[in-house]
């Protein structure tokens, strides 16, 4: 039975915009309940990342089963890994501890305002010891193009690179985000075992984009985590990441955060 537990597993954000600080936000905002492993501690606020100190993997596969061993999980969210090593220590505790339940991936590379938060040698890692196991995969449109070799520059190439991540990497399901392909309306590719959906909405004129990714696929685990089946799950997520863009409060002077507790606001 679903009870609405979600294990992130993710980097630190100091200024608390994207990483785990969104996924807690927005996991208990949705009504389920968020862990964590740490993959690292980053120095950032909204104008960047300026450091960053990773957990050893050894210790993130402590922290995940630690968790797993007393309170185990309904879904998985990953986040900022990081290295290849920590996607390998990730992939084996989920071999180990996951017992199967749903993971969604978001494949983090580079941070907003630009950082590098993934090393290269460990793109292929992902998209070859994660990629199959997920859920549901949520890359952008760069992430989307390193994972597969797809140009993703309008909706066709989102289309080829969700076939590419479902048909030939292995993911259960996968969603091709259109943010970063420009025009008045942004449009996301969900591509399932049962076929494709289009969702879109109008680009909301903005500098509050910190976070984005995060809480969009950790409203998607949460939604799951209770129950919710994929496309439902991302259809919800989405107008949950909608309402937040649209009720940011306002804080920083670069790519300004979200404000995730738009629904309980007076």
């Amino acid at each position: 039975m679903s009870k609405g537990r979600v294990l992130i597993i993710a980097g630190s954000d100091s200024g608390g915009g994207a990483g785990l600080q969104a996924d807690i936000k927005t996991i208990t905002m949705l009504g389920g309940y968020a862990m964590n492993a740490v993959t690292a501690v980053t120095v950032q606020n909204t104008l960047g990342v300026s450091g960053a100190h990773e957990i050893p993997p050894d210790i993130v596969r402590a922290q995940i089963e630690a968790v797993m061993s007393d309170l185990g999980a309904d879904a998985w969210k990953l986040g900022m890994l990081g290295s290849a090593a920590h996607v390998r220590a990730v992939r084996a505790a989920y071999e180990a501890y996951g017992g199967g339940v749903p993971l969604v991936l978001d494949p983090v590379m580079i941070a907003k305002g630009g950082a590098a938060l993934l090393a290269e040698d460990a793109i292929a890692v992902i998209r070859d010891e994660l990629v199959p196991l997920a859920a549901i995969v949520t890359p952008n449109a760069p992430e989307a193009e390193a994972l597969t070799g797809v140009e993703v520059r309008d909706l066709d190439g989102q289309m080829e690179a969700a076939e590419v991540l479902v048909e030939q990497l292995g993911a259960y399901s996968a969603l091709v985000k259109g943010g970063h392909i420009e025009g008045e309306v942004i449009r996301d590719v969900l591509l399932t075992r049962e076929g494709y959906r289009v969702f879109e909405s109008e680009r909301v004129d903005t500098r509050a984009t910190h976070g984005t990714g995060c809480t969009l696929a950790s409203a998607m685990a949460a939604y799951i985590a209770q129950g919710v089946a994929i496309e439902p799950a991302v259809e919800a997520a989405r107008a949950y990441l909608m309402e937040a863009i649209r009720n940011a409060p306002g804080f920083g002077a670069g790519h300004g955060p979200l404000g995730h507790n738009w629904s309980v606001k007076g």
